[in-house]
């Protein structure tokens, strides 16, 4: 798991085929319901799935960029490119699922 920021977010998105982005804030309660989720992903997928945590309180411009309105957002990544988005607190089987047809 890494922490994103402006800094580190294209390298992470580029460091493997597939990468999943978590944009989150301290203050959003679903947000701090789907991190535990989002921590296991990393485990389990490790070595395939590259994943990260980013707060957008605090990058903003990553938020504004791939037009984040609601938290939390999934981002998911293939080659580098944004491939789908996921709003909201979702299942680990629905993030699975995602992760899955994109490996």
């Amino acid at each position: 798991m890494t922490i994103i920021d402006q800094n580190n977010f294209e390298a992470l998105i580029t460091s493997a085929d597939v990468a999943l982005v978590d944009l989150w804030a301290t203050w959003c309660g679903p947000c701090r319901m789907l991190s535990p989720t989002v921590d296991d992903i990393a485990q389990e997928y490790e070595g395939r799935v590259a994943v990260g945590k980013c707060n957008v309180d605090d990058n903003e411009e990553i938020a504004e960029k791939f037009g984040v309105r609601s938290i939390p957002t999934l981002l998911f990544f293939k080659g580098g490119e944004l491939v789908d988005k996921s709003v909201g607190l979702v299942s680990k089987q629905e993030i699975e699922t995602i992760l899955n047809n994109l490996l």
